[in-house]
């Protein structure tokens, strides 16, 4: 009770104290880009509209000047600046000219965002949580329990943690399988198969690849980095077909294993080979091999691809960004290559010399996907135990404002895409 009545009373505070409209600019001249995602996510929360401009300033954000989001700002330490009603229609109907690539898009709802992860304490860290952390964005961790009690639908937005969700926890059993947190993990899963009645946690995590995959289609939006992307649809594509070698379920692995999969079950890649070498720390060729890879760090980079505003919106929204060409990072999937990639599949980020595509969005039914590649945007290779990436040192990343756009994306107004 306490909560609603504080509630209403902000609103309250919010609807008396009007004066014009205010911006948040996400060009170079904001001084925090990922809390300014926050800042809306709040005034959404307060049941205020924001107007999301596409393309104009870096992506920024109008909505109407109340002191307390002023005040709000300031303490975030978020650049804004107001104009009046009048300024802020002409800059409007200067985005609607059908011969500017910029559009407005209306935020309307607050999403419901959960985060799949295990409750076992890991040795690396997760670039979603830290930044909805870092951006004082409020979100729920589910894992295996949850999913397979139904409580996805309670939720509009889904990442997926570093999770294996072929069974084989990640490759890691070549070198860290005497490790406690390794130990620790297996012991979890094996016993959550237990108690639903699976035989190994192959089949466990197939049962919740599935459960995911039904959030989607019924409407869901589906994030995930790393090594989730891959282990994701190559699960999806051996269901009934046994990948897993004796260490990780307790039998061999089907010798037809690869003859047997099926492309049409995934979400995003195709015609990949499985890895099906227990001590290579590789799921599959979908992920470009380190050791083939002619770039360093200073060069390793991807291009953000470019599509109009006003019929593209949602590869749009996706891209909103500072910067155009951005500094690539490794994960245990890096990118990945780009003939496995599903041609219904839209390309947002890539490095067409290598070509690696790192950033990708599709639709799924009802529901829609992104996938990125790589571990941490501001940690080029980060190593198992290594310590979590200070976000306060990176506030204008623009790898990490990739990630913020999906999250703001379930507040979009729908409109029809182009076809």
């Amino acid at each position: 009770m306490a909560r609603l009545v504080f509630i209403f009373l902000t609103i309250l505070a919010f609807r008396s104290t009007k004066a014009d409209q205010l911006i948040i600019p996400m060009d170079a001249t904001q001084k925090n880009h990922l809390k300014a995602y926050g800042i809306a996510f709040w005034v959404l929360e307060q049941q205020e509209q924001v107007e999301w401009l596409l393309n104009y300033k870096g992506g920024s954000f109008l909505m109407n000047d109340y002191e307390n989001i002023e005040q709000e700002c300031l303490l975030r330490g978020v650049s804004f600046y107001t104009m009046s009603d009048a300024k802020a229609n002409a800059l409007k109907n200067e985005i609607a000219d059908p011969t500017v690539n910029a559009e407005v898009v209306k935020l309307l709802t607050v999403p419901k965002i959960a985060v799949y992860s295990p409750k076992t304490a890991q040795p690396w860290d997760d670039a979603v949580t830290m930044v909805l952390t870092y951006a004082e964005i409020p979100y729920d961790v589910i894992f295996d329990d949850e999913v397979l009690s139904d409580k996805l639908p309670l939720y509009n937005w889904l990442h997926l943690h570093h999770e294996d969700f072929t069974g084989q926890f990640g490759k890691f059993w070549a070198s860290y399988r005497n490790a406690p947190w390794y130990i620790e993990q297996v012991s979890e899963a094996e016993a959550m198969a237990e108690k639903y009645g699976y035989a190994s946690a192959a089949q466990l995590k197939l049962a919740v690849t599935k459960r995911i995959k039904d959030f989607t289609l019924g409407g869901g939006f589906l994030f995930a980095m790393c090594s989730a992307p891959d282990s994701y649809d190559v699960a999806l594509s051996a269901d009934g077909v046994d990948i897993c070698d004796r260490m990780f379920d307790g039998d061999p692995i089907d010798q037809q294993a690869q003859s047997k999969l099926n492309f049409d079950n995934t979400f995003a890649f195709k015609d990949f080979k499985i890895e099906l070498n227990p001590m290579r720390y590789e799921i599959s060729s979908i992920d470009v091999d380190p050791r083939n890879r002619q770039v360093n760090e200073a060069n390793d980079l991807f291009a953000l691809n470019e599509f109009s505003a006003k019929w593209d919106v949602i590869p749009t929204i996706l891209t909103q960004n500072h910067e155009r060409v951005i500094k690539s990072f490794m994960g245990q999937t890096t990118a990945f290559k780009k003939q496995h990639v599903k041609s219904s599949v839209v390309i947002l980020g890539e490095n067409k010399s290598l070509n690696e595509v790192k950033y990708v969005h599709g639709i799924m039914g009802q529901g829609q996907f992104t996938f990125f590649g790589g571990h941490d945007p501001e940690d080029y290779q980060h190593m198992v135990g290594e310590p979590p990436t200070d976000l306060s040192l990176h506030p204008n990343s623009p790898g990490y404002r990739l990630i913020l756009n999906n999250i703001l994306f379930p507040s979009v107004k729908k409109k029809k895409q182009k076809t």
